[in-house]
């Protein structure tokens, strides 16, 4: 008899079936007993009235896996109107061990750290679950919506010869007697097969050694990244990517039922001196700090009724030696965040794309032009016009769902204090 799950239990009224999954509650009362059990698609529950199976059945601890043989009886009081009736239980795995957590309870009470902690048993909760589903759904939105655009899935080293990338702390590793080092993101790799495929996209982990201790930061995450060529400037990258988040959000609303805001066919865009302008910022001021970010987006909600908002025209001297300058003002760049709900969740923009522009942009820097050779060869053989975007998952998805903290829509987070589990 094969398995079936909990969400096809309807189409079987009155057959016997087999489920399997884990013991998520168990109530015991005088003459009968509840068992429900979790599978990967939710919960059943499971009708125990004979003795010898009750008997077995108090001494499975919650979380034991187990295999029930029953038939699928209507109840109006049952969850969703159906429930497993003369059950024959075989038990797949036994827990005998006091949990850490508590599953069965809508949210998880335990701390944040007591979670991580034991993450191989809170990531079973409903919540944790959907959040993780949630980031799969944007994954695959992303993947969805890129390839209809004709971009093509690249995969790019994550270990790299040169720390030079953007002055962010980077991870040293030993490479075989020589220092390597983590990539902190593909953008070089991802630049030079816009010569090959003239539009390319990746998702795949990035490392920043930055020392961040915030509830936005981590020392890795899930980095969803495009690059295009043949563009005219930045906005032809900010309107693919506009495209690209309305097909994400209406992927994860239709894979997993969450709540998903209205992506406008054009997103409210604002040159960076102007947002200062309106979060009543200084005029000096270099950066859009979080308090500006939140500033802002309750600016663009109450103003133009969009959850998102881009920022353009960042300060030159914030951005990359890579970024493609304002042409009308070149201490500005053409380059952009995008803003969430008040909190940056990417960055983008117009690349340089002929090599006279990188040997002067990097001497203007100070830096020597060697560490870049292989990355200079594809503009010193000829690059088109480009530019692209990387989108922190975690950040979008913990955004989405109303978490206060990136570590919660994380399955093993990497921060500056925990590497395990």
């Amino acid at each position: 008899m094969q398995r079936i799950l909990s969400t096809q239990l309807g189409a079987h009224v009155h057959e016997t079936v087999t489920i399997a999954g884990w013991i998520h509650r168990t109530r015991m009362l005088k003459s009968v007993a509840f068992l429900i059990v979790r599978d990967a698609e939710g919960l059943s529950q499971v009708v125990v009235e004979e003795p010898e199976t009750r008997a077995r059945l108090e001494a499975l601890g919650e979380e034991s896996v187990i295999e029930v043989v029953a038939t699928v009886t209507p109840n109006e009081q049952a969850p969703g109107g159906i429930e497993l009736t003369s059950p024959v239980i075989r038990v797949l795995s036994r827990v005998d061990v006091r949990l850490p957590l508590e599953l069965h309870r809508p949210t998880l009470s335990a701390s944040l750290p007591t979670q991580l902690d034991h993450a191989a048993l809170a990531l079973r909760h409903p919540a944790r679950r959907r959040a993780l589903r949630v980031a799969a759904a944007a994954t695959a939105g992303f993947r969805a919506a890129l390839t209809e655009q004709r971009f093509v899935e690249i995969h790019t080293p994550k270990i790299v010869g040169s720390s030079t990338e953007s002055g962010a702390d980077v991870f040293e590793v030993d490479y075989f007697g020589r220092p390597g080092y983590l990539a902190q993101s593909p953008q070089f790799y991802k630049q030079l097969m816009v010569g090959v495929f003239e539009r390319v996209f990746e998702v795949g982990p990035v490392f920043r050694a930055e020392p961040s201790d915030t509830a936005r930061h981590l020392a890795q995450y899930t980095s969803l990244d495009a690059e295009m060529g043949f563009v005219t400037d930045h906005r032809d990258v900010m309107a693919a990517l506009t495209g690209t988040l309305s097909v994400m959000m209406a992927t994860i609303a239709d894979r997993t039922g969450a709540a998903t805001p209205k992506v406008p066919a054009e997103i409210p865009a604002v040159p960076f001196a102007e947002a200062l302008r309106i979060v009543g910022a200084p005029a000096g001021e270099g950066d859009m700090t979080p308090a500006y970010e939140r500033a802002l987006g309750e600016w663009a909600r109450r103003e133009h009724d969009s959850e998102f908002v881009y920022v353009t025209g960042y300060p030159m001297r914030k951005r990359p030696f890579y970024t493609h300058p304002d042409p009308a003002d070149p201490a500005y760049s053409n380059g952009f965040d995008l803003l969430f709900r008040g909190l940056e969740i990417v960055t983008g923009g117009q690349r340089l794309h002929r090599y006279e522009d990188y040997v002067a942009a990097l001497t203007a820097a100070g830096e020597s032009l060697e560490p870049y050779a292989g990355y200079l060869e594809g503009f010193r053989l000829g690059m088109p016009p480009h530019g692209g975007w990387a989108i922190g998952l975690e950040r979008l998805v913990a955004r989405l769902l109303g978490v206060a903290n990136v570590r919660e829509v994380t399955a093993f987070p990497r921060d500056l204090h925990r590497i395990a589990p």
